[in-house]
């Protein structure tokens, strides 16, 4: 009933206190009571006219009490707001001894009131058990290792807890010791469970479902990821459209405006039920929840599949973006390199290469290593062991491997050490955008593993959807070489590419484009792609889920890397939009239908008290269908796309060029 935020209104009613609202609740039952006796007094009973009008008089002071101190409390602070209007029309009531029609017209106020109130504490309910997740309860292990149970808020970084089957997370932290797979649901939006193990990160609210998990606490309370979301989350709410502002910018003026026009109906009619009929029907309360109600909805749709919307002001800029900038690393690939081809000099067979860099490797923390070790594993070759190793920092590896010296590493260190390349096949990498590793036995070349970094499995899927969402332009660019960058951009279907991007190129990138009349959304994983984010008129941030950087650094964050979020960001938008004009027309057709009935005596102020209801109804029941936005994302798996690697199991094929 007033010109403020859903979420206000729930939370002035929740500083009222329990007690108070029972009281309410009592009044209003009473008053109900009190004015539906006063027709059964005179329908059933015929009773005389002083008892059915006492019994009238009685429900509607404590049916339109309320309303009554409340108007009161705003024109003390000097505001005039929407309730001026129905305690003008219950007082004129009163006044004229028309005690049903005011206990009737307060009685059907007070119902809209608790509906939408009511809706308005659901939706934001729903956003809450979003991230109301984390338990209460914490077993902490002691320092003899003994387990107690403490309040979740004891919690410190650098306690270590243990975590159950079935039992959700109380903090941040990464696991210590054991392997399980979680449910991360309330904090990626991703319903697939996840296998996690010693030294990974795990969020505050996840749900273990198998396994014993012992985890090092990293963040408590409000500091985790799920503390942070559901501030932000909740802040959201409170910001406003520039319609909202708008519409609060004018209400001052509404309620005189209606005034003037009873008192012109009262000129030409002096008819005060038509007057009354017409304070009532006027309350703009269908076209104030025309926004608010969607905004909420669309929110908690973004929220339940990992969108973190900071101000519902980016969710209508995201309506109107025509292009998307992404990042290449770790936003249209996976930030990974895999093992896409082994090249095997005469006589060498391809296991025995893959075997010989895997077991000279396997101690090395290097991402280059970690990934030939894995190719290894993944087609479950055993490896041997290494002995005398020797590191040069992003050169090379030199080791021992069952009595033979194996150099692991770039051709000129290879070169710089005597080994001979003769004989091995030559390979372009440029050509097929591929990360070359050589491996050298005794001192001769005997081949060279190809890496890249593996495609997103969605993101031709998602960039596909974008553009029939109606996207006119993608662009990729990365500091990545050209060729690379070019077969990534072919492979997902980007229209242009820029490649060897320093950040602040990346910026001109962005400036360009809006130079071109694009309004623009930049995708990134929030971190080294902070500046473009910023330049964009949306930034999008990747895998924000522990990091605080991301989470802070863009107007929108996915909690997840999955880019199909992305065309439904797009879709939601829109939706939003869709539903806030159709929300508008809803309020506007009965405002001024309801207007002119009443101004024309075709309706009485029980009926305008109904039609003023069934409009804020309908409003609020046409935005809830947004909640539902994005079910089909909540089971579905991002479809394998065709890949230009060889798959795993093909890469013990001898391949040349």
């Amino acid at each position: 009933m007033q010109v403020t935020s859903l979420l206000s209104q729930s939370n002035s009613q929740e500083a009222t206190g329990p007690a108070l609202n029972r009281g309410r609740l009592a009044a209003f039952a009473l008053g109900t009571v009190a004015v539906l006796n006063s027709y059964l007094a005179a329908w059933l009973f015929a009773l005389s006219p002083e008892v059915v009008a006492a019994s009238a008089l009685v429900g509607s002071l404590l049916l339109g009490g309320p309303l009554l101190l409340n108007s009161l409390r705003s024109l003390r602070r000097g505001e005039y707001g929407i309730n001026e209007l129905v305690s003008l029309a219950i007082l004129a009531a009163l006044a004229s001894g028309d005690y049903q029609t005011a206990g009737v017209v307060a009685f059907f106020m007070v119902v809209g009131e608790l509906i939408e109130t009511r809706t308005a504490a659901g939706a934001r309910a729903a956003i809450e058990a979003l991230v109301r997740h984390t338990p209460d309860r914490a077993r902490r292990l002691t320092s003899g290792g003994a387990e107690e149970e403490v309040p979740a808020q004891a919690l410190r970084p650098g306690d270590v807890i243990r975590v159950r089957p079935g039992d959700k997370l109380p903090a941040d932290g990464r696991i210590r010791a054991g392997r399980a797979t979680l449910n991360e649901a309330s904090i990626t939006g991703e319903s697939l469970p996840v296998d996690k193990g010693e030294g990974e990160a795990v969020f505050a609210g996840s749900q273990n479902l198998t396994g014993v998990l012992e985890v090092e606490v990293t963040r408590a309370g409000a500091d985790t990821t799920l503390g942070k979301v559901r501030n932000l989350i909740l802040a959201a709410e409170q910001t406003k459209l520039p319609i909202m502002r708008l519409i609060d910018q004018y209400a001052g003026y509404y309620t005189p405006l209606v005034l003037v026009m009873g008192m012109v109906v009262w000129m030409f009619t002096h008819d005060l039920p038509r007057v009354i009929a017409v304070l009532v029907i006027a309350c703009p309360c269908a076209f104030i929840l025309a926004t608010p109600t969607a905004m909420v909805a669309a929110l908690a749709a973004a929220s339940r599949v990992g969108l973190l919307i900071k101000n519902v002001g980016e969710l209508e800029v995201a309506a109107k973006v025509r292009a998307f900038l992404f990042d290449k690393t770790g936003t249209l690939t996976i930030g990974r390199l895999r093992v896409a081809r082994l090249i095997v000099a005469e006589g060498i067979k391809p296991a025995e290469l893959l075997y010989l860099a895997a077991s000279a490797e396997q101690h090395s923390n290097h991402p280059v290593a970690r990934a030939v070790v894995a190719c290894a594993r993944e087609v479950e070759l055993p490896v041997g062991a290494a002995t005398e190793v020797h590191e040069a920092a992003g050169l090379g590896l030199q080791a021992r491997v069952d009595g033979a010296e194996i150099r692991v590493g770039r051709l000129n260190w290879l070169r710089e050490h005597g080994v001979s390349v003769e004989g091995l096949p030559v390979v372009s990498p440029d050509a097929e955008g591929l990360s070359l590793l050589h491996v050298a036995r005794n001192g001769r070349a005997i081949g060279a593993i190809g890496l890249r970094d593996e495609v997103r499995p969605e993101a031709r899927e998602s960039l596909a959807a974008l553009k029939r969402a109606g996207i006119r332009h993608l662009v990729m660019v990365t500091g990545d070489r050209e060729a690379v960058a070019r077969m990534v951009a072919r492979e997902v279907g980007c229209d242009e590419v820029h490649a060897e991007c320093l950040p602040q190129d990346k910026v001109t990138q962005v400036e360009q484009l809006k130079a071109r009349g694009y309004r623009i959304a930049v995708v990134g994983d929030g971190v080294n792609d902070a500046p473009a984010l910023a330049a964009g008129d949306l930034g999008i941030a990747m895998g924000a889920a522990g990091s605080d950087v991301a989470i802070h650094s863009a107007s929108i964050a996915l909690m997840n890397s999955d880019l199909r979020r992305l065309p439904f960001l797009v879709e939601l938008s829109r939706a939003a939009r869709r539903t806030i004009n159709q929300n508008f027309l809803i309020g506007l057709a009965f405002i001024v239908g309801g207007l002119t009935l009443a101004a024309f005596g075709y309706i009485n102020p029980i009926v305008a008290a109904i039609l003023h209801n069934a409009g804020s109804l309908l409003v609020v029941f046409n935005s809830a269908r947004l909640v539902r936005s994005g079910e089909e994302l909540d089971h579905a798996e991002p479809a394998p796309i065709a890949a230009t690697r060889a798959p795993a199991t093909d890469a013990l094929v001898p391949q040349a060029s």
